[in-house]
């Protein structure tokens, strides 16, 4: 071969390419055939113990009653029913959680980088309190503070238009003709619309889990900005609230993004805790229907789907948040 020439390929040699295309096919062959073999060697099992399985359970009659539900629900309806039931509690406690910690970790992570030290200690006292503290055991102590040491429902307490006793809190609501208000009535809270105690102590506890940890994404974030952003915003007269609004925060957006999506996960699949406390999520309803139809493999397979699907989604509408936030070259 001459100086500086190329090898040539030997005849009948693939490219690299094609090899780490073929090698990828063989792992997902192999894989396949793995997940195959497992599927047939458990149903061979499990038949020979005599348990069923498949989903036809779905159509049956659930035959227990579900406490609290965005949508109609009674003993008599399916199971594919209730375990819609739960894929909407848990839905709603995950995308109110997410609010309410998105709003209180951005507040605690900008007042750790407050000049007044009262409120900077304050606000890392609570980030580290709070992330040392397991989320199971905080979830206990919020519930156990409702149901507990609040007052009956009939002398509810008052913040502002919002009644807080051990039957939930209860907040106007849009009606008829109207805002529906809530009144303390001789047994109970009328009118409005109540929020369970398992809902509240589900709630806060997720918010406040994970608003210290969204505090310190937050904290990076800002102080990932050079400080020279900061001072020229300054020179040009912008007072140091705009200067967060305007100059900083923009910017700190594209840091914080990515573990942000991190935390909204979290918080999602936290939320199974839920069945502690005997808040009616996915995963208390799937428990409910195993022990009643002993489907163990088909109400877990079920469980695995919801948490996949959320967590899929939730990545990639914070892909599309973080594509927006990223910088774009000229």
């Amino acid at each position: 071969m001459e100086p500086g020439r190329p090898a040539v390929r030997a005849a009948g040699a693939l490219k690299p390419a094609t090899r780490a295309r073929l090698a990828q096919a063989l792992v997902l062959l192999a894989l396949a055939l793995l997940l195959g073999w497992l599927a047939r060697n458990t149903l061979a099992n499990m038949a020979a113990r005599g348990i069923q399985a498949g989903w036809d359970f779905l159509r049956d009659a659930a035959g227990f009653d579900i406490g609290e539900s965005l949508i109609a629900f009674d003993a008599g309806q399916s199971y594919g029913r209730a375990f819609l039931v739960g894929v909407l509690n848990t839905l709603r406690v995950a995308l109110a959680g997410i609010a309410t910690a998105t709003l209180l970790g951005m507040a605690v992570g900008i007042a750790r980088l407050s000049r007044n030290a009262l409120l900077s200690g304050l606000a890392g006292l609570y980030v580290e309190v709070i992330r040392n503290v397991p989320l199971l055991v905080q979830l206990l102590l919020w519930y156990l503070l409702l149901v507990e040491f609040l007052p009956d429902p009939g002398e509810p307490l008052r913040l502002g238009q919002l009644l807080l006793s051990k039957g939930g809190l209860s907040l106007p609501w849009p009606g008829e003709n109207g805002w529906s208000l809530p009144e303390p009535g001789p047994f109970a809270v009328e009118g409005g619309a109540t929020l369970t105690p398992e809902f509240v102590a589900l709630w806060g506890g997720l918010s406040l889990y994970t608003a210290a940890f969204i505090a310190e994404v937050v904290r990076g974030g800002v102080l990932a900005v050079p400080r020279g952003q900061t001072e020229a915003a300054l020179s040009i007269g912008l007072s140091r609230a705009q200067v967060l609004r305007r100059v900083v925060l923009p910017q700190a957006l594209r840091v914080i993004v990515p573990p942000l999506a991190n935390q909204y996960l979290n918080l999602t699949k936290n939320s199974s805790l839920a069945v502690a406390i005997g808040y009616p999520d996915v995963v208390s309803i799937a428990n409910t229907a195993l022990n009643q139809t002993g489907r163990a493999l088909e109400c877990i397979s079920l469980i695995m789907a919801v948490y996949l699907c959320t967590s899929l989604l939730t990545a990639a509408l914070m892909g599309v948040l973080d594509r927006r936030a990223a910088i774009r070259e000229r």
